[in-house]
């Protein structure tokens, strides 16, 4: 299945029936009075979370969505029938946000969360409802309202509680293999995971957590280079950053600069993301004889005058692992605690994560428009060109 994480779709709810216009003609009663009733609401469109699907793809060639109008009322008071809603399926993670004023219309984080995104027409007043001592034959009726119509993106960011950091070929994908259960494709060259994978650790009965791999990051990923730009906003929600540094690489570079260089890309998408709580993972150890791996790593920790928790180990096999899972289930624990027992911890949270998803929404956004800009720029640069092959010089003379 493809792997569709942005969608733009428009939704229609239905347009509410028309009231009824009716008068009683019934045997023995000679004078009948009104009795033309209501119509029926519209139907509404609603967003609906479901951990069942993955992707947005669905949505990818489907793009229009209009829920049924409601029937109009009949005589006899009749009530028209409402307009069936419809409810659109899309992944656990899913953000709904209005194309037109990017106003955010909210996230669907858990399993059957529903979101109410275009409302329907409220149905429309027979004449029943005018009638009055002084208008006892009323001919008027209202009509029935239209229903909300909607430009929205969907976009989906994988729920994880940790983010992998890190080049192409540094390890991420053998790490969260040799960790949890996932099966992401792992091979000898870059850029083999071309999609996010999740992979769910499992420290004890009731202990885990969730981490997350996007396809690895190169410079000037912030600006659209390789693939990081498209996945970069993935790491959004989680709560930690595991940065996997590849001790060994095939093309001799400094593992240090490759740190610096990733970390400048974080901070161009979104300086709240790049202040998130990282963790420095040295990775391949196993590729460096053993009496000079712990030089080698101190001497990066050094270059990057690196403060934070630091941890050695060799992915492929699981040297150093058991002890970083560890120590990530601790940390989420605690932090759990501490957001449960301090309101003001908690809001701090939940600030900073608006924060980062704006930033990176306003960035990716900034990013689209340029695309657009250099794609137009370079269409009209073709359709110049393809006028001066046809412009013919007239010189006129007096011969």
């Amino acid at each position: 299945m493809k792997f569709v994480d942005e969608v733009r779709i428009a939704v229609e709810a239905g347009k509410g029936g028309n009231g009824c216009v009716s008068f009683r003609r019934e045997k023995f009663i000679p004078k009948g009075g009104p009795d033309g009733g209501d119509g029926g609401d519209g139907g509404s469109v609603y967003l609906e979370a479901d951990e069942n699907t993955n992707t947005l793809v669905d949505y990818r060639y489907t793009r229009r969505f209009k829920a049924e109008n409601g029937r109009p009322g009949a005589g006899r008071n009749c009530t028209g029938a409402k307009g069936d809603h419809i409810v659109l399926k899309v992944p656990v993670g899913t953000t709904a946000i209005d194309d037109d004023t990017n106003e955010v219309l909210g996230d669907l984080t858990a399993h059957g969360d529903q979101l109410l995104v275009a409302q329907g027409g409220f149905h429309g007043l027979g004449n029943t409802r005018y009638k009055s001592s002084t208008n006892q034959a009323p001919r008027q009726s209202k009509p029935g309202q239209p229903g909300e119509s909607r430009n929205l993106k969907l976009e989906l960011k994988v729920l994880a509680d940790v983010g992998l950091l890190g080049l192409p070929n540094a390890g991420k994908s053998t790490f969260i293999r040799s960790v949890s259960a996932a099966t992401p494709k792992v091979a000898d060259y870059p850029f083999t995971t071309l999609v996010p994978n999740l992979g769910v650790v499992s420290i004890e009965e009731h202990r885990s957590f969730v981490i997350a791999d996007i396809p690895g990051l190169i410079e000037g990923a912030a600006d659209g280079a390789g693939l990081g730009t498209r996945f970069l906003k993935h790491l959004v929600r989680t709560q930690l950053l595991l940065h996997i540094v590849d001790m060994a690489p095939f093309d001799d570079s400094d593992p240090a600069e490759r740190v610096e260089a990733i970390s400048r890309e974080l901070e161009n998408f979104s300086p709240g993301l790049a202040l998130r709580d990282r963790w420095l993972v040295l990775n391949k150890l196993d590729l460096l004889p053993e009496e000079e791996r712990e030089a080698r790593c101190q001497e990066i920790i050094e270059k990057l005058e690196w403060d934070g928790p630091v941890y050695r180990i060799s992915a492929i096999n699981r040297d150093g692992t058991h002890k970083l899972v560890c120590d990530i289930m601790e940390y989420m624990e605690e932090r759990r605690e501490r957001a449960a027992e301090d309101e003001e911890f908690a809001e701090a949270i939940l600030a900073e994560r608006e924060q980062v998803e704006e930033e990176a929404r306003e960035h990716l956004e900034a990013l689209h428009e340029r695309r657009r800009q250099e794609r137009a720029e370079r269409k009209a640069a073709k359709q110049d060109d393809d006028d001066d092959d046809y412009d013919v010089e007239v010189v006129y003379t007096n011969e």
